[in-house]
């Protein structure tokens, strides 16, 4: 079994931080990417985000499962049941410290109606799997460059700063 077939550390490694929270008193939570798989209180995203309190004085029936995270919290004293994909968690943190992990960003499904950008790998022509180029024998370089450079856009030389006398700031009453 490789890396590819083996299941998603993920789950794990928020067990483990989990675990390392409340042996250390320290209170776990978790920030999560909203989708319509999360069940949250929605009134309580910000930015497409949520950060929810784990800890075993806020939630009940906690389930830190491998596909899900799973429990019961109050929200402004309403009751709420929270389901999670682990895939959607992005960190998982100490309030009290900051440290934890952050994982990467899930990327959201694609469902064919939206106009996709074209990628920059769309214009250069393929390779070969060996990555030598079957005519000449030796190794290809390509240089990945965005499609959206302007015909006015020729120029080489980076930006440079302002040349002169240092800026001041003039006091006006």
């Amino acid at each position: 079994m490789n890396a590819l077939e083996s299941t998603s550390t993920r789950p794990y490694l928020i067990r483990a931080l989990y675990d390392w929270c409340t042996d250390n008193g320290f209170t776990p939570y978790v920030a999560v990417l909203v989708d319509e798989s999360v069940q949250v209180p929605r009134e309580y995203v910000k930015n497409g985000e949520i950060v929810l309190n784990i800890s075993f004085d806020a939630t009940s029936s906690l389930k830190l499962g491998n596909d899900f995270i799973e429990f019961k919290a109050r929200f402004a004293g309403s009751a709420r049941e929270i389901m999670v994909p682990v895939g959607r968690v992005i960190a998982i943190y100490a309030r009290e410290n900051g440290q934890g992990m952050a994982f990467p960003v899930p990327v959201p499904a694609t469902t064919g109606d939206e106009v996709s950008k074209p990628s920059p790998l769309s214009s250069v022509p393929a390779v070969p799997a060996t990555g030598l180029s079957s005519s000449e024998g030796e190794p290809r370089v390509v240089q990945l460059v965005t499609p959206e450079a302007g015909p006015g856009d020729d120029t080489t030389d980076p930006p440079r700063p302002p040349s002169g006398p240092r800026p001041a700031l003039k006091r006006v009453k």
